[in-house]
């Protein structure tokens, strides 16, 4: 089960963004008949059946703004994951506190092993808990060894440890980002390794129904919560409360105004 992102550029807002970002779901749905090991699926049933055949943190960001407390729950309504990779400490906990459905943060680690602005502090990770969300671990070296080049699959490892002491196996998935970097432990260079890490996890005493949980069913336990919360809501309307343009401060938003003198 892998996830794929679809990411026009900051530069393509208000200009060409909605084409790029179709034209990218048109390549994955062209790659996905193209080749018969890979299957598009949309929904946590349809993941359960093809098993049988995600760089910029931003730490200064203080909670949410009225406008993204309106997304948080406009994601619920819609049946979109919310996703907490690389978001601040407060933004976080803002977010958890708001979502009716769980959360993941799809490539984090744990901060009390490595102490990095994109790493799950442990208070976080009890809210994560309350959720019923799941933290999926990297295998990024600048998150898991704080760059440490001497990282292994033991590093990897320590880090799964560690999540489960505190938050238990269930609240736990993979999320090793190997295409957003290219700096992993030793011997976990591609997705060709993972049975490098079951074994290890296996050898300091995880069953196997945990780590069938943290390979698949955790997630997709997010996945049926998500759709329930999405189900719940189809009676309610969408937001239509405004934002003033001074609340949305971001690189990426450009406020589209008259041109000079026009009337109206």
């Amino acid at each position: 089960m892998e996830f794929w992102t679809v990411q026009p550029l900051c530069g393509t807002q208000n200009k060409d963004a909605v084409h790029l970002a179709l034209e990218q779901i048109d390549v994955i749905k062209r790659m996905c008949q193209s080749y018969d090991e890979l299957e598009l699926v949309t929904s946590s049933q349809g993941q359960k059946h093809c098993g049988q055949k995600k760089e910029t943190s931003y730490p200064e960001v203080d909670g949410l703004s009225t406008f993204g407390k309106e997304v948080m729950k406009e994601m619920n309504r819609l049946g979109m994951i919310i996703d907490l990779a690389h978001t601040s400490e407060t933004t976080a906990a803002a977010a958890l506190s708001i979502s009716k459905a769980p959360v993941v943060f799809s490539h984090s680690a744990a901060f009390s092993i490595c102490n990095n602005s994109r790493n799950v502090p442990d208070h976080i990770l009890q809210h994560l808990k309350e959720n019923n969300g799941i933290v999926m671990l990297t295998f990024n070296i600048r998150t898991l060894a704080c760059g440490s080049t001497s990282a292994d699959v033991s590093t990897v490892a320590d880090h799964f440890d560690f999540m489960k002491r505190i938050i238990g196996s269930e609240y736990i998935g993979i999320g090793a980002n190997h295409d957003g970097q290219n700096i992993h432990p030793r011997g976990m260079e591609d997705v060709s390794t993972y049975p490098v890490l079951i074994e290890e996890l296996l050898r300091r005493d995880w069953t196997e129904e945990e780590l069938k949980g943290v390979l698949r069913e955790n997630f997709l336990h997010v996945f049926r919560e998500v759709k329930k919360v999405w189900s719940d809501s189809v009676s309610e309307k969408a937001s239509e409360l405004a934002i003033s343009p001074e609340e949305v401060k971001h690189p990426c938003h450009v406020e589209l105004k008259p041109p000079p003198g026009a009337g109206g």
